[in-house]
């Protein structure tokens, strides 16, 4: 038993090397040649202005200071905790990103890992996070949305090692400590964290031995997150979790023809409201409004956005781009993104295979529903493949789900939450990135459930 550990963290180890050569990689071409861009010119000057002592603020051609909230801290903060030590630059901003992703290929081989699982399978999963062409050219993004996946990632790993022989409560604080840092990165990742709080329970644990866990791992996330959601009720005048800029996103999800990120008009009410979160507060009445005016249209425009976000993801092909179209031409963009869809359906093929053969209930129902998710995966409406492998997931139950390897349930919570998050706002590939190592973990998970 104790040879099997050592010989699974090794493999483990092997799979952060290689996840870690190639992004680091990235960083050696990356680092000259794309300076921060779209929402990563902002992350980036946020950043220095901490590392520099000059707090979450933010400085206007006029000379004004303002506090600052719009953008969620956790980024910024941990970019300006190692531009401190390393200097603001680039590079080392991209090498933060390469360490973190490196973490989420490590995270990725220990949630498909369990009991009776053959060696390959969790050294195939982590690979597939290691290399996944959607996930190692992002390293070059100043951008939340890997960071975010990662982290997450992590935090199940430290929920699953939360099941094993010995102490949990290190595990499940672990766990606690990384989602709270994730919610500050993005902060609808605090739902997520009862699930896997109820996850590091024993396999074979009851509801009310999961309750504490749980508790434990929203708690800690929470007092995390606590001294900055104070900082926001004193410097911003409004008391928010994270950042205020919830409003924006409503309203724009309420407007929104194509589905996507479309300019927003400020309301005529809220064209002369300037302060930050008095203006997003404006923004959010005006957002409520016209749902209310319209909640079927609003209703009717959910799959466009999802097609927005899980059709094609192509952030990293898109901030290349953006960053320095000379150096990352049309070609290269069309290429990246070609490459990136494919692997991406495979996988997710793979993970319908999975969640259809699992053992568990409704065996019947859940292949077929897998078998139509596969269909659509093969066609340009891949959001429904994904709808189908969390339905199919669903469909197993919550005993198979909680006995399974992490990646099982996991995934299911975050392609749900993904889904449910963006039918609410607007959609975008960028945000769908949240499900790709889950479901590149998932594709290599054993479908039988471990025996006893």
């Amino acid at each position: 038993m104790l040879a099997r550990v050592r010989q699974r963290r090794a493999d483990a180890l092997l799979v952060l090397a290689v996840a870690a050569a190639v992004r680091l990689a990235v960083v050696a071409w990356a680092s000259t040649r794309f300076p921060p861009a779209e929402d990563g010119r902002y992350y980036d000057i946020l950043a220095r202005r901490l590392a520099s002592g000059a707090g979450y603020t933010w400085l206007w051609p006029d000379g004004a200071v303002t506090w600052a909230a719009h953008y969620p801290v956790g980024y910024p903060a941990m970019l300006a905790a190692a531009y401190a030590v390393l200097g603001p630059s680039v590079a080392v901003a991209m090498a933060l990103n390469a360490v973190l992703g490196a973490a989420s290929a490590y995270g990725a081989h220990r949630i498909v890992d369990g009991p009776g699982v053959a060696r390959w399978r969790p050294i195939a999963g982590g690979l597939a996070v290691a290399l996944h062409p959607a996930l190692v050219p992002y390293t070059a993004a100043l951008m939340t949305e890997g960071i975010a996946a990662s982290l997450i990632v992590v935090a199940a790993a430290l929920s699953g090692a939360a099941r094993g022989p010995g102490r949990a409560l290190p595990w499940v604080t672990g766990a606690g400590v990384i989602m709270g840092l994730a919610t500050l990165v993005r902060p609808q990742s605090l739902l997520l964290a009862p699930v896997l709080g109820a996850l590091a329970a024993h396999r074979d644990a009851g509801w009310r031995a999961r309750w504490r866990p749980a508790a434990v791992v929203t708690a800690v996330a929470l007092g995390c997150v606590a001294p900055w959601s104070a900082r926001n009720c004193v410097r911003m005048h409004r008391c928010a979790l994270v950042s205020v800029n919830g409003g924006w996103n409503l309203l724009i999800g309420a407007t929104t023809v194509s589905g996507g990120w479309e300019p927003l008009a400020a309301p005529s009410a809220c064209a002369t409201v300037w302060d930050e979160a008095g203006k997003d507060a404006c923004f959010e009445r005006a957002a409520r409004a016209a749902i209310a005016r319209s909640p079927g249209a609003w209703i009717a425009r959910a799959p466009a956005k999802l097609a927005v976000t899980l059709d094609y993801f192509g952030a990293a092909p898109w901030y290349l781009h953006a960053s320095a179209p000379d150096a990352f031409g049309d070609r290269a963009k069309t290429a990246l993104g070609a490459l990136e869809t494919v692997v991406s359906r495979l996988l997710l093929l793979g993970a319908l295979v999975a969640g259809g053969t699992m053992s568990g209930e409704r065996p019947r129902a859940r292949q077929i529903v897998a078998a139509s998710g596969a269909v659509a995966a093969l066609t340009v409406h891949g959001w429904i493949g994904y709808a189908a492998l969390a339905g199919c997931l669903g469909l197993a139950g919550w005993r198979t789900a909680a006995r399974a390897p992490l990646a099982v349930p996991v995934t299911a919570a975050v392609i749900l939450l993904t889904m449910a998050i963006h039918t609410a706002f607007f959609g975008a590939g960028r945000y769908g990135l949240a499900v790709v190592p889950f479901v590149a973990a998932l594709a290599f998970t054993d479908p039988r459930l471990p025996r006893g």
